[in-house]
């Protein structure tokens, strides 16, 4: 009869016991992907931590360097206001 609905009409629903064959590898597949994230994540919070200990150890390098700028810079002033720079032989 038309109007009527047929109830025969299935959907291919999967339950949870008939994955789809592919969806068990996927699964397996992001599962790996997650892990290694989380160990890259892991990876890369250690190595910042060690730029941050260089960074600060260069700081202190950056400070003598400019001192020691600024020393012979002084040097030269002094030099030079006294007469007495004399040509590198």
């Amino acid at each position: 009869m038309v109007g009527q609905c047929d109830e025969s009409i299935s959907f291919n629903k999967l339950t949870p016991e008939q994955e789809s064959p592919h969806e068990h590898q996927q699964n397996l597949l992001l599962s790996r992907v997650i892990t290694n994230v989380e160990k890259l994540n892991e990876a890369v919070m250690v190595m910042n931590k060690s730029l941050q200990e260089i960074n600060i150890q260069n700081m202190n390098v950056e400070l003598v360097a400019q001192m020691f700028k600024n020393y012979q810079s002084n040097v030269l002033f002094h030099l030079e206001a006294t007469d007495n720079l004399k040509p590198p032989s």
